[in-house]
Formats: C-alpha cells, sequence, structure tokens
C-alpha cells in the first residue's frame, strides 16, 4: 500500500513539468509581483514564455521547488501543471483559431531609469512599480548619457523630465518656490561642468545621444512630459532656440516654429510650441487642455487589439486583463492624434475625446513607447503629494503596461508583419 502510495506521488512529481502564472483577474491576486517572478526567474538564466492572449497574458515557467517558494513568499498566484495540461495549452495557442501565440524570453534586460540625482517633488511611477516588483534598476542621468554608457542596458526610462531646457515650465507657478531655484541652479551647474554655457544646449545633447541609442537598438520607454519635451529637443536639434530669457539668459530665435525640423522626431510631427513661459504647457501635442468634456468617473482609456501571431509586438505591450484603463493625468497626459507620424502604433487611445494615450514605434533597430500621464493610480497628482503605495494597487491595469514594456526586451525578437 505504502509503496503504491509512493509510485502515485512519484509520478505526479514527474508530470509537474511546468508552472503557470495566471494573469487573468480571476487567476491573479498580484500582477505586478508576477513580472517580477519571471524576470527573478530570467536571472536565473532559465527561459520563461509568454502566452500572449491566453488568460490576460500569463507566463509559463520551469517547474522546481524554488520557483513555487518564491512565488509564495511574494505573494503571486500560480499553478502546477503536467507534461500533458502544459502541451494541451501551447497547442490551443498555437491553433491558427485563436489569436494567442507564445513567445519565448530569454534573458533578463538591464534596466536603467534616467533620473536626477536628490529628491525632485515628484515620485517616477516606473521606479516605483519597478521597487514594488522587485526588478532591479540602476540611475543614470546626463553624465553617464554623455559619456556613452546607455550602451550596458537594454532598457531605458525617461519620466516627468524637460529636454527643452526650461526647467519643466514650472516658472508661471513655482519660480519662488526653494526647490525650483535649488534645481534650476544645479542644471545649470551640471550643465557648466559638462561644458555648455545652457542648460538647454546641454540638455538637447542628452536628447541626441538618446536618439542614438535608440537608433542602435536600445528601448526607451517615456512617460509624462518627458514624451513630448523628447521630441520637442529633437525637433530644435539643428541649433534652433526656443527658450525664452527667464529659462537661458537670452531671447529665443525670431520664428523659430517655421524652423523646428519633424524629421528628426520619434512620435509627433507639425505640433506648434507654447512660447508663453507662464503657461504649464509645451505644445499642441498635449491634450491635457482640451479635455474639459471628460470627468473623472469616466476617463477611460480602451488599448487596441492586435494579432497575436502576426504583430507579437503591439500584442504584447498591450497585454493586461482588462481591455479598458483607468485614465490618469499629468503635465502630458495624452497625444493629439493629428499631430502622430503615420508610422507610430497607436495602442491605447480615448475615443470619446479622439486622443491617443499609449503609442509605440520603431527608430532604426531600436524601439520606443511613449506613455501619457503620470501615475496610474494617482489622479490627478500634484507637487508635493504623497506617492502612491502600490501595496494598494497590485492588480493594477495601468502599472502593468510600464511592465510589459520592461520585459519586452527580454522576448526573441521576431520581426512585425504589419
Amino acid at each position: 500500500m505504502l509503496f503504491s502510495i509512493f509510485l502515485m506521488l512519484f509520478a505526479l512529481q514527474v508530470s509537474a513539468s511546468s508552472i503557470l502564472i495566471p494573469m487573468d483577474a480571476e487567476g491573479q491576486k498580484n500582477h505586478l509581483k508576477a513580472y517580477g517572478i519571471t524576470y527573478w526567474v530570467l536571472t536565473k538564466q532559465q527561459k520563461v514564455q509568454w502566452l500572449l492572449n491566453y488568460r490576460g497574458g500569463s507566463f509559463l515557467l520551469p517547474d522546481g521547488e524554488l520557483i513555487r517558494k518564491e512565488c509564495q513568499i511574494r505573494g503571486v498566484s500560480f499553478e502546477v501543471l503536467s507534461d500533458a495540461q502544459r502541451q494541451g495549452i501551447l497547442e490551443s495557442i498555437s491553433s491558427p483559431s485563436q489569436n494567442q501565440e507564445a513567445v519565448v524570453l530569454e534573458k533578463a534586460p538591464k534596466v536603467a531609469v534616467y533620473s536626477p540625482k536628490g529628491n525632485p517633488p515628484w515620485d517616477d511611477a516606473v521606479t516605483m512599480v519597478l521597487t514594488y516588483a522587485e526588478i532591479p534598476y540602476v540611475t543614470v542621468y546626463d553624465e553617464e548619457v554623455l559619456d556613452d554608457k546607455l550602451v550596458l542596458y537594454d532598457w531605458l526610462h525617461l519620466h516627468h523630465e524637460d529636454f527643452t531646457g526650461q526647467y519643466g515650465k514650472f516658472y508661471g507657478a513655482y519660480r519662488v518656490a526653494p526647490w525650483y531655484i535649488e534645481q534650476k541652479q544645479e542644471a545649470e551647474a551640471l550643465a557648466a561642468k559638462l561644458g555648455y554655457s545652457k542648460v538647454s544646449e546641454e540638455k538637447r545633447a542628452v536628447a541626441l545621444k538618446i536618439r542614438k541609442y535608440v537608433i542602435g537598438g536600445g528601448f526607451m520607454f517615456a512617460m509624462c512630459s518627458a514624451t513630448d519635451s523628447f521630441d520637442i529637443a529633437l525637433s530644435a536639434s539643428d541649433g534652433v532656440d526656443i527658450c525664452e530669457p527667464m529659462f537661458d539668459g537670452d531671447p529665443s530665435d525670431a520664428n523659430y516654429q517655421s524652423k523646428l525640423n519633424f524629421n528628426k522626431t520619434f512620435a509627433f510631427k507639425d505640433f506648434t510650441l507654447e512660447r508663453n513661459p507662464m503657461r504649464y504647457e509645451f505644445s499642441s501635442i498635449d491634450m491635457t487642455p482640451k479635455r474639459g468634456n471628460i470627468p473623472k468617473e469616466s476617463d477611460y482609456f480602451s488599448l487596441m487589439d492586435f494579432s497575436a501571431k502576426w504583430d507579437p509586438i503591439p500584442t504584447m505591450l498591450c497585454q493586461n486583463h482588462t481591455a479598458l484603463v483607468k485614465g490618469f493625468m499629468g503635465q502630458t497626459t495624452s497625444f493629439e492624434r493629428r499631430e502622430i507620424k503615420s508610422n507610430v502604433l497607436i495602442l491605447g487611445e480615448n475615443k470619446l475625446n479622439e486622443e491617443a494615450r499609449y503609442i509605440h514605434g520603431i527608430k532604426g533597430k531600436g524601439f520606443f513607447t511613449f506613455y501619457g500621464g503620470h501615475d496610474p493610480e494617482d489622479y490627478q497628482h500634484r507637487v508635493g503629494d504623497p506617492k502612491t503605495e502600490l501595496e494598494l494597487h497590485p492588480t493594477s491595469p495601468g502599472y502593468r503596461l510600464i511592465l510589459n514594456n520592461v520585459l519586452f526586451p527580454a522576448a526573441q525578437k521576431k520581426k512585425q508583419k504589419t
């Protein structure tokens, strides 16, 4: 009798070959930490399969006691599959009738976050979710970028940053605030140290280095004001002065709008810059001022549906347990569709206001994603507000989109069909 029980247990153990981390709403109690588990497995030189459109974009991991324990410690839901169950899932996914695909993740991407030293009066959603998901990252800033250190990383994040040299356009509301004065002085000192006479010139050089990094094969992810200010800096990179005297000490170029070069930008075209230094806005790209007809209660954006087998890249970036994501604001909340280049994919949109919220494109050998808004779980984050506690939002669909982008560089590269 005991021998029979032993044989049964042994057979069960042998047949349990894989761990499924479900990512649907019903099956997973901590979506965000599930990405961290997946990343952790990749660091152990083990491959993972990302099951696109299967139960919310689930992950198929190799079975092992250490992985099971790690899931339990981090509070991640998982299911142990037999060989037959695993094979059945993969066969179903491979069927031409299913809009699903199994994508192999091969290695843990090296993550860098572009952020100034010190403590700005706002929080960075990406660093918060990386920390919560337990995904390691390195902080870099202008010195590292200009010293060509970006080649060490697979993925680069830019957040609430101003690449135009206008100090975030905070002049109107915060020009006498101690933190604004201090940051302006620090930025000027850093520019001088790096050999530039103006912050705008130094930031332009940084933007061009990041552009080179992406063209060479890097992945850049940007949120909030880093999205449009980056492209604005590139459009003025032929030496056009778009800064007023309170920002750089001398007047802007006459008719600078007509001198912008949209051929150098990543995502946006034909935009008009905001000349008024008192206005908290960079350009016509951002639709924040045009959102008066959207009440908070009904502010959602929908994720686009792509073919998992033919377009695995945008499908990966849109994996979620819901197709409708709660909206949130930022200095740059959303993008004017008419000013998005035709070769850029819109991944998420608010149809009510005809605005793009989440976009993706290819530049050279690399990729970029722009995600409007500041914090997916803080609708209107203001300077000085307390940071979001992600322990209260472990299943956040808005934060999941960030982590999709973090894992994307780990995937085996397949040529996009469309």
